[in-house]
């Protein structure tokens, strides 16, 4: 029984965690827009991102080289997008590239020293799996996991999440490397991907990655 609305579940139950293996040559780091409009004080900020930057930093330095950084690009101008993403850009003029500094979609200098070695796909919308050419980058390189960081949680992070399992790919989340304007979202997508994605996602502390991506 559903203890929130009373509803009956179904006889559906909450998968168990899948046991973690090893982390080997088929797993890509995908670092979800690490920029610095998020960083700095625009009106996207997103508070805590600084904090977790150490953790996303270790992970695409120690293989730059199977990193993949993803950046979203704004609107030209407001009005500009179709359907919803029109009246998006209208809602968030000030981040229109019309209005805002070039150098704000750049990744954040700690991890925009890492490329080329590391890879960047550019986005206009949350997922990065629409209108590019990530999924067939990935195949190309015969990757089957991605281990993914970045911003935010509840946002982009969690577009990149739910294409990925839909695209067959093992999920790996660093849950000390993922960052959100919303605590409360934050921490019931982390609840959620334990407790109904148990067998295509994985929680994983920055350290315990790591440990066993070889």
């Amino acid at each position: 029984m559903n203890t929130e609305s009373g509803r009956p579940t179904e006889g559906h139950r909450p998968e168990a965690p899948s046991p973690g293996g090893s982390l080997g040559k088929g797993c890509v780091h995908l670092c979800v827009d690490m920029q610095r409009m998020f960083a700095e004080p625009t009106d996207w900020q997103t508070p805590w991102m600084n904090r977790v930057l150490p953790q996303v930093c270790r992970l695409a330095a120690a293989h730059p080289e199977r990193t993949i950084f993803t950046r979203f690009i704004p609107a030209a101008r407001p009005g500009e997008g179709r359907g919803t993403w029109s009246s998006y850009s209208q809602r968030w003029a000030t981040m229109t590239r019309e209005r805002l500094a070039p150098e704000m979609i750049d990744l954040v200098p700690d991890l925009a020293r890492l490329a080329p070695a590391a890879e960047v796909v550019d986005k206009t919308v949350y997922s990065p799996w629409l209108e590019t050419d990530l999924d067939a980058r990935l195949r190309a390189r015969d990757v089957d996991t991605l281990i993914v960081t970045g911003a935010e949680t509840d946002v982009c992070v969690l577009a990149a999440v739910l294409g990925g399992v839909d695209l067959g790919y093992r999920i790996v989340l660093a849950t000390d490397a993922l960052c959100s304007s919303c605590d409360e979202a934050h921490d019931a997508l982390l609840l959620m991907y334990r407790m109904r994605y148990g067998h295509q996602v994985e929680t994983m502390s920055t350290a315990e990655i790591l440990d066993r991506w070889h």
